[in-house]
């Protein structure tokens, strides 16, 4: 559907878009592309879904309340235990640090006060707000409406006063529209009753949903395009032919594609080809870990992100899933698999009825990368060389929950329609870097 909700305007006859990248940016992009009557190929090398995408192995939470942006006032004064931990759940790679340092200063930056995490949490609640009931028309449409649920979410705490530490944060929420209700230990224990009874402190957060299968749904939204008329092509995108100021093809591992316009939905992997379209962008990868524990019977009855632990904590359809951990490293470095064990072995503190002898069978390791920006901000709009290339990625933490948002954001700008949202906040050019 339009992003304003009103009737899609036709795209101009023939034209014709290549979405680049099958995670759930692209997929959403591309079903809103055809709604507005473009012809659409998806063009990935992976399977749509599949465990090599961030959309796989995210923490299945649908959170309109996740607007605040990773870095928060004093964070600065932590950065040396950034690189002195390489297990905390923010680490900085020594070897990898020279690197990342411009972008750590822009990250750092932006959360140098109230006011800039403020303004960034307004812009963000703008397009995650009403994302479970997306997320749930959107299951519907494509046959998988049992894989979204809206049930909240919930927020643990060992006591009245650990969670007012994060004072700020949730007064921040409140700001933007965020409501919760408060659970005291009584409370919790009959909502949460499996969970480890030092959490005494809890927030209800009751318009969360979460996801029971992240990469089924995003390969049930690829094929639900693919059933509409889209051509899922699996290749790589190199790069753009642009004459003129205008787009004549995508170029690809194996040739090109005409096409009259573009979007890069890459993810992590998308700031080469921001380059080749004229727009540097200061993309970064965060590394993040999940530890799922197959055919486990104990679990939250809500998904959970105890305090301690930073991490959710599901119950999916593929069993106990935890998720959570920061690491900059690049895209090329290794996993460090230490990380993930971290979560496992918290996630059986939280929950002290689970096996404590699990077969190594039974528990499934996975690392990935979140495409972040130094704010906290995705990137979308246009890219600097030509209005036809469109950029739609750095979604950082809120890739799934922000994805239907997204798509219909630039299903407008692709159709010349209005977008529903004010999109300055994520316009790419705020960083000024154009080459």
């Amino acid at each position: 559907m339009p992003a304003d909700g009103g009737a899609a305007p036709a795209a101009p006859t023939g034209q014709h878009v290549v979405v680049i990248g099958a995670g759930i940016v692209g997929a959403c992009t591309a079903l809103e592309s055809l709604r507005r009557g473009f012809r659409v190929t998806i063009l990935d090398p992976g399977s749509p879904g599949g465990e090599q995408a961030a959309s796989y192995g995210n923490g299945c939470w649908l959170s309109p309340m996740s607007v605040i942006p990773p870095a928060m006032p004093g964070l600065w004064k932590k950065v040396p235990g950034f690189l002195a931990d390489p297990l905390g759940p923010l680490a900085v790679r020594w070897s990898y640090f020279p690197r990342v340092i411009p972008w750590l200063l822009r990250y750092l930056w932006s959360g140098w006060t109230e006011e800039k995490v403020l303004a960034t949490a307004r812009a963000l609640r703008a397009l995650l707000a009403g994302a479970p009931d997306l997320h749930r028309k959107l299951a519907e449409s494509a046959g998988v409406a049992e894989l979204i649920r809206h049930q909240g979410l919930m927020y643990t705490y060992q006591s009245r006063a650990e969670f007012e530490t994060e004072a700020m944060a949730w007064r921040i929420r409140r700001t933007v529209g965020v409501q919760w209700q408060e659970l005291e230990a009584d409370e919790m224990r009959q909502s949460q009753p499996a969970l480890d009874r030092r959490y005494a402190f809890g927030i209800l957060v009751p318009e969360g949903g979460h996801c029971l299968d992240p990469g089924a749904y995003v390969a049930a939204l690829v094929d639900q395009a693919v059933a509409e008329g889209a051509t899922l092509s699996r290749d790589s995108a190199t790069g753009f032919r642009i004459e003129g100021g205008r787009l004549r093809a995508v170029q690809t591992a194996s040739g090109e594609i005409a096409a009259d316009r573009a979007v890069i939905c890459a993810g992590a992997r998308s700031k080469a080809l921001a380059a080749a379209a004229g727009s540097r962008v200061p993309l970064e990868t965060e590394r993040g870990y999940h530890a799922v524990v197959e055919g486990a019977e104990v679990g939250p009855r809500i998904p959970v992100m105890p305090y301690d632990g930073k991490m959710s904590v599901t119950l999916t359809r593929k069993g106990l899933r935890c998720a959570g951990q920061v690491e900059i490293a690049g895209l090329g470095a290794a996993p460090n698999w230490k990380r993930a064990e971290i979560l496992r072995d918290h996630l059986l503190r939280s929950f002290p009825t689970l096996p404590r002898d699990l077969p190594a069978n039974r528990v499934k390791f996975w690392m990935g990368h979140r495409p972040s920006m130094p704010d906290g901000l995705p990137c979308i709009g246009p890219s600097a060389a030509t209005p036809d290339v469109l950029l739609a990625f750095g979604h950082g933490h809120v890739g799934l929950v922000a994805g239907p948002r997204t798509g219909q954001a630039v299903g407008a700008l692709l159709a010349g329609a209005p977008a529903g949202l004010d999109l300055t906040p994520y316009d790419p050019r705020r960083f000024g870097w154009h080459s």
